[in-house]
């Protein structure tokens, strides 16, 4: 069994491109995305595309926090409310309609493999990680590891073999009992300085043994941040994000909500 897992694409269709590219060479039987797929300014109609694309085609999804700034009064800060304006004008009502209603959970492979964005409980929640800010920096700040005994007790009720999440944008896993907890890599938007593509690929072999590999991409940067400058009133801030490959807590073209 080998499962093809991508997240938080953030309309950045550039960056889709070169993951469904490398994705599609391994030869998955299945794709799990774990949602955050179009709020994003680098061509968010064809990334909505290609991931229906996908779905049409057998591909799992579920819902990320910002599917449900969809819903009615999801969307509270300025800057979001503006994005969401945009993304209006980008994406047809049935799209959007289709993302809000994504469910916040799943389980594939017989049930051995279960999916969320975030926690099992929210979309907005870090399941490996919390970010922490540093006040004495303004674009400072580290993740720190939640506490081995609660997140035992998160994902023990589960009885997965394997419990997938996003949402981070930092790719990583750990091993809770004899559950295999993976938290995916980010499409877009990176948080280490490192620009690529990130998607990651699960294998099960002989024995019923999971292997992790995260795959980083390299794609057209400067073709995004071009579309973006082109396209949309948020070119500077998707330039900033996407070059730098440093989204952190403080400098996210779309704050948290």
């Amino acid at each position: 069994m080998r499962l093809a897992v991508i997240s938080d694409v953030h309309g950045n269709a550039f960056a889709l491109d070169a993951v469904l590219q490398d994705l599609r060479a391994e030869a998955p039987d299945l794709i799990v995305n774990l949602g955050d797929q179009v709020e994003g300014s680098a061509d968010p109609a064809r990334a909505a595309a290609l991931q229906a694309e996908l779905a049409a085609g057998g591909a799992v999804e579920i819902r990320g926090n910002n599917e449900e700034k969809f819903w009615p009064g999801g969307r509270r800060h300025p800057i979001s409310v503006h994005m969401g304006e945009w993304l209006g004008t980008q994406l047809d009502p049935a799209t959007i309609q289709h993302l809000a209603a994504l469910p916040r959970e799943t389980c594939v492979a017989g049930g051995r493999v279960y999916a969320c964005h975030g926690t099992p409980d929210s979309t907005w929640h870090m399941l490996l990680w919390a970010w922490h800010p540093d006040p004495t920096h303004p674009q400072g700040g580290c993740y720190h590891a939640r506490d081995a005994r609660e997140l035992r007790r998160i994902v023990a009720p589960l009885e997965a073999e394997v419990v997938l999440c996003g949402h981070t944008h930092r790719p990583g896993l750990t091993r809770v009992g004899d559950t295999l907890v993976v938290n995916a890599g980010a499409v877009s938007d990176q948080v280490d300085g490192d620009p690529r593509a990130r998607w990651t690929l699960l294998e099960q072999g002989r024995g019923g043994r999971w292997t992790v590999d995260f795959r980083t991409v390299p794609y057209d940067v400067q073709a995004a941040v071009a579309w973006s400058r082109a396209h949309s009133p948020f070119g500077e801030a998707e330039a900033q994000l996407l070059e730098s490959g440093e989204m952190t807590a403080r400098s996210r073209t779309i704050p948290a909500e």
